[in-house]
């Protein structure tokens, strides 16, 4: 898959930021999906990334979907346009943080996007929501089941029906995001400085702690606690698990590898 010039990947240390650019709203089409699906799967996969920002520009982060895209209705269209619950997936299974870095507006598809990240950071006189009821439309690409997840079912169901717009610290009240600046010119270094200070942590944990609750979550308690005792025993036979007790015996600070 190609990565196509709307999405710019740079690096600084072990921080990888992605960054999504397709003016004038940043509006997600079928290239940006297919981009996106690379950009996750090669980052994914790169041990020398330890942590991910996905940022858009200053007046949006991604405004969601191209309606033009949108229009044919027509189930083969839509199962295309399905694809971008197989991005968010990709973020999701990630075995390292990510940060989704939000300024300006994040609505419908984006605001999707950034439930499938780990943090998120955004300012107070940004935006988030979930509009895709004025269209006669649900978020349907991953919405209806990560943000009950995050904000529980009652007040998801509520976003969705009204359709409300939500400023940072609205967002941040209910637990939506994570942390508010109060500029969105601070919003991307707050991220950096978060994803810098994860990465030199136990990026394998981290990997692994991401999964055992993604995969736990809802399940019943015996089947919960089956899946943290697998993971528990992977976990034993990592460097960074061997390096954190070692460090803590010498009483110096951990040297993690991400190993």
């Amino acid at each position: 898959m190609r990565v196509p010039d709307t999405l710019r990947v740079t690096r600084d240390g072990a921080v990888a930021t992605v960054t999504f650019d397709r003016p004038p709203v940043n509006a997600v089409d079928l290239e940006a999906i297919e981009g996106f699906e690379a950009v996750a799967s090669m980052l994914g996969a790169d041990d020398s990334v330890r942590a991910v920002v996905i940022t858009g520009t200053d007046r949006a982060f991604c405004a969601g979907a191209d309606v033009s895209m949108m229009r044919d209705l027509s189930p083969e269209n839509h199962r295309k346009v399905r694809r971008w619950i197989d991005v968010q997936a990709g973020i999701e299974a990630m075995p390292k943080p990510v940060i989704a870095a939000l300024r300006g507006y994040a609505l419908g598809g984006g605001a999707e996007l950034t439930l499938a990240c780990d943090l998120r950071v955004t300012s107070s006189d940004s935006v988030i929501g979930f509009p895709e009821i004025e269209l006669g439309l649900f978020p349907g690409a991953g919405g209806t089941q990560r943000l009950p997840r995050v904000v529980g079912p009652a007040r998801a169901l509520r976003l969705m029906m009204l359709g409300e717009r939500l400023n940072g610290d609205e967002a941040a009240a209910i637990g939506l995001v994570d942390v508010v600046v109060p500029s969105r010119d601070e919003v991307l270094p707050a991220a950096l400085e978060l994803a810098t200070k994860l990465a030199e942590r136990a990026t394998r944990t981290i990997g692994l702690l991401k999964r055992v609750v993604r995969e736990g979550f809802g399940l019943p308690i015996e089947e919960g606690l089956s899946i943290e005792e697998d993971a528990v025993f992977e976990l034993i036979g990592t460097e960074d698990a061997r390096e954190g007790l070692q460090a803590f015996l010498e009483r110096r600070p951990p040297r993690f590898t991400g190993r």
